[in-house]
């Protein structure tokens, strides 16, 4: 009911004056605007309700190029490694939609992990991690946080090892009888198929 009165409301103030004031190419009025003026017209001694705009915030200005920082800032949080307040020129993380570069300016999102490669980049230097799983945490600051369950150094893996612990895995996952079973079997073959692919690259 009140939207109907609204709209009636709204079409007979147009008429009956909206229209009889002259607006300068600057000084268009909004919809809000409208219905504002419109209400007073027809019902000056009762405020005028709200509309779904005063309830919304303003979007900040964009962001110029001399605004963007030139480093990125990054936090790597794991149980058995981390570094905080690294500056960086840029950072590849393996995303569940892919490989996902990460650099000073980005976007504000938040990214799930999967098993895969973690590669910083700062200056010359190339360094890299093998994540399990985790979130990557991207703010409007150039500033990303890293949680990964676990981060290891790659030239700290022994490929030896994980193809010995692949095979062990795989013969799991053959041998499992139940879901959970077959679960925590999976989980570590994926994990140790993506290690053994971040070794050979």
């Amino acid at each position: 009911m009140i939207r109907r009165a609204s709209t009636g409301l709204l079409s007979r103030s147009i008429v009956a004056g909206v229209h009889h004031r002259h607006f300068s190419s600057t000084e268009v009025p909004g919809a809000d605007e409208l219905f504002m003026m419109a209400w007073k017209r027809i019902m000056p001694n009762l405020d005028p309700p709200k509309t779904p705009l005063a309830f919304t915030r303003l979007r900040p200005s964009s962001i110029s190029a001399a605004d963007i920082a030139s480093k990125l800032t990054v936090n790597l949080v794991s149980p058995y490694s981390e570094f905080s307040n690294r500056e960086v020129d840029m950072v590849i993380v393996p995303a569940t939609t892919g490989q996902m570069g990460i650099l000073p300016g980005h976007m504000a999102s938040i990214s799930e992990l999967k098993p895969g490669v973690l590669t910083i980049h700062d200056e010359n230097d190339v360094i890299k991690y093998f994540i399990s799983s985790g979130f990557a945490f991207i703010h409007s600051n150039s500033v990303a946080d890293i949680m990964a369950t676990e981060a290891v150094p790659i030239e700290k893996v022994d490929p030896a090892s994980v193809q010995n612990r692949l095979v062990e895995f795989n013969q799991k996952l053959s041998s499992a009888s139940t879901d959970l079973e077959k679960a925590e079997a999976q989980i570590g073959v994926d994990v140790l198929v993506a290690l053994n692919s971040a070794l050979s690259e």
